[in-house]
């Protein structure tokens, strides 16, 4: 069963090079086996990877080469332990799968912390993804109670879920796009528990999001702040953004994927049609790059000398291949792929001399405080390794 898993990776890695114009081969003056094998060697770092209850990987610095490491309460935590289990799903080999399975007891106790929106990011990119591979019901009322908590930030004037807690005295209840994602452990929640409260709360946030969060031309603003007495959106503004009514792109691939997997559970044809409408602005826009891998923020004015950011690009990919099956738009599909082999070549897979638990450089994290900008950055991995599953799957 491993060697049929290895060989089915090996075959999607082959399709998807000769699926775009140009491959792997040409550009790197690398053949596909040897790009596969850099790949297979980056997986095993991971398990290289000390075990440590509170030190996730988060990020890696090359220039000193120390990686960031976070406790289970950080947003990224999740990923990694996702990472583990989409490698098993690729590879078949067992050592992953029981990887998680202990990195996974060390993200548990999240699912009482209220005091974070990202609750989908923590616990349904790690015990979802372990529900992927084999029914647990354990897992299953982990992601139940996480819902619970979570949906304890959830204000009905506003009818959203809240983001942040910090900044109380400029934000009197910011919503952010990337909260769209956390919406899918609410979805879920209900499939496993039957009490569609969970639903219904991820129905309505994505309905606030949908009026007040995007522009004319479909890019979506960061931050929207709203008045928790009428419910109103009081101002749009960034925080990671280049500026207030820029794009920022991996804010444009959280709304993409966001509103693709909302289409996914309730199948309303305007979150589908949203999600098209974002997806046409990214590819289309004029400052994207011909390999796909686009500009941290679209309007920053220092194109193109700008840092590029892997992370947009893979979350853009893992999401296209979705709204491809519900559109059948070649053009979704066709961006996908170019992704998936431009993430493959040796310009963004970190060679075997890099020692972290990470597959992907050049993604930036946070521009404006020049946080994890043009490093390894972990969920850059996790959604570049989903959309490599979902194309599997087609």
């Amino acid at each position: 069963m491993v060697r049929i898993k290895y060989l089915i990776v090996m075959s999607v890695f082959a399709m998807l090079s000769m699926a775009c114009k140009t491959n792997v081969a040409t550009q790197n003056n690398s053949s596909t086996q040897d790009v596969n094998a850099i790949i297979q060697n980056r997986y095993q770092k991971l398990l290289e990877y000390p075990i440590d209850s509170v030190g996730f990987p988060r990020s890696m610095s090359l220039k000193t080469g120390v990686i960031k490491k976070v406790p289970s309460k950080d947003w990224t935590s999740g990923f990694f332990v996702g990472n583990l289990w989409q490698i098993y799903q690729l590879n078949g080999d067992s050592r992953f799968k029981e990887r998680a399975a202990v990195w996974n007891a060390f993200m548990e106790k999240e699912k009482f912390n209220g005091a974070t929106h990202d609750m989908g990011f923590k616990v349904f990119c790690s015990f979802g993804k372990g529900l992927e591979v084999k029914d647990n019901a354990k897992y299953k009322a982990i992601v139940v109670k996480s819902a619970e908590t979570l949906i304890t930030r959830f204000n009905k004037n506003v009818g959203s879920i809240r983001s942040w807690d910090f900044n109380k005295d400029i934000w009197e209840f910011p919503v952010i796009i990337d909260n769209m994602l956390n919406l899918e452990l609410l979805f879920e929640a209900s499939k496993i528990s039957g009490d569609a409260k969970y639903k219904n709360i991820a129905v309505q946030h994505a309905n606030t999001t949908l009026k007040n969060h995007f522009r004319k031309d479909a890019s979506c603003y960061h931050v929207v702040v709203y008045d928790t007495i009428s419910g109103a959106a009081k101002t749009k503004v960034t925080h990671q953004g280049f500026k207030d009514d820029s794009s920022w792109a991996r804010g444009q691939s959280w709304a993409v994927y966001g509103f693709t997997m909302c289409y996914r559970y309730t199948k309303d044809p305007a979150y589908l049609k949203q999600a098209e409408a974002t997806a046409n602005y990214f590819m289309n826009d004029k400052n994207m790059p011909e390999d796909g891998i686009p500009y941290w923020d679209f309007n920053d004015t220092s194109i193109p000398n700008a840092p590029r950011d892997a992370s947009a690009a893979a979350v853009m990919a893992s999401a296209l291949v979705e709204l491809y099956e519900y559109t059948k738009n070649e053009a979704y599909l066709n961006y996908s792929n170019k992704v998936i082999n431009t993430l493959s070549s040796e310009k963004y897979l970190l060679n075997d001399a890099v020692n972290g638990p990470f597959i992907l450089d050049h993604s930036t994290g946070n521009w404006p405080k020049k946080d994890e900008m043009d490093e390894p950055i972990i969920y850059a991995d996790y959604y570049f390794l989903e959309a490599i599953i979902r194309k599997k799957a087609l």
